[in-house]
């Protein structure tokens, strides 16, 4: 795929310490021109902080970075800009009160100038919109936008400006399946015009399809380093996560009574992001109910109506067999629902509170947290204790500030704060969003514990694949319309991939139950 003319960047004896915890210990290697780089480790491997380094926005303890055989003053962004290396980032860097050009020109040009240098700009984005496959409206504002949209904007942020090396930190991570072989298809096209990309992903598949050689991270280190089209998905997993990973076992459910229920719910629209129409939706104890689509088609509106951020505007919502009297996330939290959020940074935590604080954040008037009126910081800090040593968060301890932490890792507390305190009903969107292989099969395994232990289990992912493992029944969402219920194994993936299209909808479609 690439091109071997010279080396672009080098990395040499990158050393980053926080605390007493060594995020990358002496790592070294480099990117050819025309060469696509794949980045594997497992979750706090120390990816993300070796191209924060690389980008200018950490500075090393010790090591140097070369970018076309220059030294780059280290902790220097703009030098890394100027360098020609841009990244796009795992964690959103969007002004959710600017429009997608304004985000996109910032840095490059003022943003008040004549209509004739805006139309300019405008056409530009629209054009490597149309080209790279990432659709977004220039004239839309950030915040309104999907999580999908939003990490688009963020990649025609960089190749806006002309970067020779890009780095994608987890690129796809809310992409479809078909915006990903797009995106694949354009990055090949664009190495062969000699750009470089460093590629971060957990998604062996994406490796294989995209990279040109791995190299692979382990507790900070380089541990190996081989050509893609020399080695497998299994040797990969098994050099990322130091030994095999063994297969999770899905057994066929037995469910049990009916916790809570749709019955022809709609829901305004938000923006672009359509609402509920008429849905109608049974989650049952002992079984996993599984949402595909492809994203911006319903799910958030679903998943905000059981988290009990929004009410129905038509319809009504029981949770077990009550319709409550005002639906609110206090309810939701009272009967029982607990909820792991599509965006672990606006809604599944709080950046500046420590891990012992976002531990508790949805439960702290509750036993153990709260007693007489008075919050148990013993109690909060031995649950957040728990949490970290069982789901495996790398971090010095409970006080760390949870920005400190990789997306990954504040994945699993948000995994863990949920699963431990045994919920009724558990809401799992996008629940293994960034996390390395070994933890996708810990929490896979963790959402079939719960739902043998009685749990109902609403898992929405746009990833086919997870919900078709996983899923003891499956609803597509399309446009807000929610399909029947089909049993496991009886829709192939195209069948579904159908309904994700929109095109098994007809007007005398009767509603799910």
């Amino acid at each position: 795929m690439g091109k071997d003319t010279g080396t672009v960047l080098r990395l040499n004896a990158i050393t980053k310490r926080f605390g007493t915890l060594t995020a990358n210990d002496r790592v070294s290697f480099s990117l050819g021109a025309g060469e696509v780089l794949a980045l594997l480790g497992e979750n706090g491997a120390g990816k993300t902080t070796l191209m924060n380094i690389l980008f200018g926005q950490y500075m090393a303890d010790s090591g140097t970075v070369e970018v076309f055989g220059q030294t780059l003053p280290p902790g220097n962004s703009r030098a890394a800009l100027d360098a020609g290396v841009g990244m796009v980032h795992q964690h959103f860097t969007l002004a959710d009160n600017m429009t997608v050009q304004e985000n996109i020109t910032l840095g490059v040009q003022p943003l008040f100038r004549p209509m004739l240098d805006k139309s300019a700009a405008r056409s530009r984005i629209e054009a490597l919109s149309e080209r790279f496959h990432l659709a977004v409206s220039p004239n839309a504002r950030v915040g309104d936008l999907t999580v999908g949209e939003r990490q688009r904007v963020e990649i025609l942020k960089a190749l806006y400006r002309d970067v020779r090396i890009l780095i994608l930190d987890e690129p796809t991570a809310v992409l479809t399946p078909q915006e990903a072989d797009d995106l694949f298809a354009t990055l090949k096209t664009a190495v062969e015009n000699e750009l470089s990309v460093i590629f971060i992903s957990h998604k062996l598949h994406e490796v294989m399809a995209i990279s040109d050689r791995v190299v692979v991270l382990r507790h900070g280190k380089l541990v190996g380093e081989v050509q893609t089209d020399q080695t497998d998905r299994a040797a990969l997993a098994s050099m990322m996560m130091g030994g095999d990973i063994p297969a999770t076992d899905v057994v066929a459910a037995t469910p049990g009574a009916t916790l809570l229920e749709l019955h022809k719910v709609t829901t305004p629209d938000v923006g672009n992001a359509p609402g509920l129409k008429s849905v109608s939706l049974s989650l049952r104890a002992g079984q996993i109910t599984g949402l595909a689509g492809v994203s911006g088609n319903g799910q958030a509106a679903l998943a905000d109506l059981i988290g009990g951020m929004r009410g129905p505007s038509e319809g009504r919502i029981d949770v077990n067999d009550v319709v409550p009297r005002r639906w609110s996330p206090q309810e939701a939290i009272r009967n029982g629902i607990a909820r792991i959020p599509e965006d672990r940074h606006k809604v599944g935590t709080i950046a500046d509170f420590d891990l012992t604080e976002n531990a508790i954040l949805e439960r702290y008037a509750s036993h153990p947290f709260s007693k007489g009126g008075w919050l148990s910081w013993r109690a909060s800090r031995e649950f957040a204790q728990d949490v970290i040593d069982k789901y495996d968060v790398r971090c010095p301890g409970p006080d760390t500030r949870i920005r400190l932490l990789s997306g990954g890792n504040m994945q699993k507390l948000i995994l863990g704060r949920v699963l431990e305190t045994n919920p009724q009903i558990i809401l799992a969107n996008q629940p293994v969003r960034g996390l390395d292989i070994g933890a996708v099969t810990y929490v896979h395994e963790q959402l079939l514990a719960a739902r043998d232990r009685g749990a109902a289990v609403l898992l929405i992912s746009e990833d086919l694949d997870e919900v078709m493992a996983l899923s003891d029944v499956i609803h597509v969402i399309a446009g807000g319309r929610l399909s029947p219920a089909f049993a496991r194994g009886q829709m192939s993936p195209t069948e579904l991939g159908i309904w994700m299209a929109g095109q098994g909808f007809d007007e005398d479609m009767p509603h799910a139950s």
